[in-house]
């Protein structure tokens, strides 16, 4: 293998115009883990934006529908918040009638739905297309849209459809993001330590939100549209960037891989196999088709497991802000900027979560007794945060923190590691061609369970938010239970390597021979 640093053949590939830009300055060419570098921080950046723009709506629904959820017989908090501008306290019609709440949730879904099965196709285009360029057109329609619901605001539109019609749009290209970050990061980095590197790199998700609600909150006050206008106008920014830097592949830019990450450890037992990076005769290989990549072993449990995962984690997303302003939290009610900065709690607890799930999952080789096990662990955290989270403040913190690792541990562990694991799933012979239309089944497939999430609270909200939490503990148990057969097999094979080994249970995977 040639230095890291010779120059390579540029008849094979084209690198993008920011690294060829790089190269020229530095006078010499990337090294591998350079551009390993460089597609961590840039799909971080990508996915959080994405986020971003998702969180606002969640943050602006108070604004929009102040009056709601009538239900509660709170006094109106909204005209004791100063400083803020009168059409706020008042709300925007069509969303601050008796039915705000119910349209505001058929707008989430509506918005859910198209990303749902938007997400389908946007898998199959991604294992057909150029990554680089699919990311960059959904991040600038993501942000065009986005700023189109804002510029609502000084147009005056009051006009249901409008809001419905651009959500529908934005959901579209927002479809465009997961499976091409997944799969970018997935033709990058090989077996070891997948599932706590990928943790840590989840962590985009809850910083996007963060990012959203602190953007969104403290925009509120200059008017409710400049929460989504400068978002849109962020991922659109950090859409040309993806375009000018990101590398989709080694090939793509004619990268050689070190001796350790060629041969990157791989697990033995059934369900994950092949390390993701292949060569470039591998690479020309068809790409796996949709029906094809659904009978791969472990892709419809675990597909199915987070369709009630992003039931639960999303209704938070789009519901914790509104929750917030609507319960008495020691007696008194929070303005929506509060309340929108305080639900970044849930996300924080997100990002410890999904980094110990996967820290976990690595340690004990088993993808499946841990996300089975966090599920099972979030009944009882959203029972203790409905019952107890309005005796103060800091408990209310504290429960929403451990709420959060709970609920966000599961959802980045299934959509990081187990994607990209069943992505080159022994089954697949090697074809690394899957691994974005894997992703688009999971993680579409749990796009519909996070539509029905907040559609439902939006109804159900208006009568009793215990009924919600209900709705959200069950969600929680079934989530658990449609992994049963795998957590079964997997406490099997544990028990079958510690008879093999005539020793106690090794919670640690088979080393690679040296």
């Amino acid at each position: 293998m040639g230095s890291a640093f010779e120059p390579l053949p540029a008849t094979n590939y084209r690198k993008p115009l920011g690294i060829r830009f790089i190269e020229h300055i530095k006078q010499k060419t990337l090294s591998y883990k350079t551009y390993q570098a460089i597609v961590l921080i840039v799909t971080f950046c990508a996915y959080a934006s994405y986020h971003a723009t998702r969180k606002t709506t969640s943050v602006v629904k108070s604004a929009l529908d102040p009056e709601s959820d009538v239900s509660l017989k709170f006094s109106p908090w909204w005209r004791k918040n100063l400083g803020r501008p009168s059409s706020l306290g008042s709300g925007w019609a069509p969303f601050n009638r008796s039915d705000g709440t119910s349209l505001l949730g058929e707008i989430d879904v509506a918005f859910l739905g198209v990303y749902s099965f938007g997400m389908y196709f946007s898998g199959h285009l991604g294992d057909r297309l150029n990554l680089r360029i699919l990311l960059t057109v959904g991040m600038v329609g993501t942000g065009l849209f986005t700023a189109m619901y804002g510029v609502g605001y000084w147009v005056n539109i009051h006009m249901f459809s409008y809001f419905l019609i651009d959500q529908m749009l934005a959901g579209l290209f927002q479809s465009t993001g997961w499976p091409s970050v997944v799969a970018v990061v997935g033709n990058w980095f090989g077996k070891g330590n997948r599932g706590l590197i990928m943790g840590i790199w989840n962590a985009h998700t809850s910083v996007g939100n963060i990012v959203g609600s602190v953007v969104a909150s403290a925009l509120l006050a200059y008017g409710w549209g400049w929460s989504f206008v400068v978002p849109g106008l962020m991922i659109a920014f950090v859409g040309l960037v993806v375009f000018l830097v990101l590398p989709v592949s080694p090939e793509s830019v004619g990268a050689v891989a070190e001796e350790d990450q060629e041969h990157s450890p791989r697990k033995y037992r059934e369900g994950v196999s092949e390390p993701l990076l292949q060569s470039e005769t591998e690479d020309h290989k068809k790409a796996v088709g949709f029906i094809e990549a659904w009978k791969i072993p472990g892709v419809a449990p675990f597909a199915l497991c987070l369709f009630f995962a992003k039931l639960v984690a999303y209704t938070f997303l789009y519901w914790l802000p509104f929750y917030i302003s609507h319960t008495a939290i020691e007696g008194k009610y929070l303005s929506n900027a509060t309340a929108g900065n305080l639900s970044t709690i849930f996300d924080v607890g997100g990002v410890v979560g999904g980094i110990l799930a996967g820290h976990i999952s690595d340690h004990l080789d088993a993808r499946a007794i841990t996300a089975a096990s966090f599920m099972y662990c979030a009944i009882p955290a959203l029972f203790f945060y409905r019952s107890y989270g309005s005796v103060s403040l800091p408990v209310n913190i504290l429960l929403m923190f451990i709420t959060g690792i709970f609920v966000n541990g599961p959802y980045a562990l299934i959509t990081t590691a187990v994607s990209a694991d069943l992505g080159t799933h022994s089954s697949l012979k090697g074809n690394s061609k899957a691994l974005a239309t894997v992703t688009a089944i999971i993680d579409g497939t749990g796009s519909v369970g996070a539509a029905i999430g907040p559609l439902l609270t939006g109804y159900i909200s208006a009568k009793s938010w215990s009924a919600v939490f209900t709705m959200l503990m069950a969600s929680a148990l079934v989530a658990g239970l449609l992994l049963t057969r795998l957590v079964v097999a997997e406490v099997a094979a544990k028990i079958a390597e510690a008879s093999r080994q005539g020793g106690p249970t090794s919670v640690s995977p088979p080393q690679p021979e040296v």
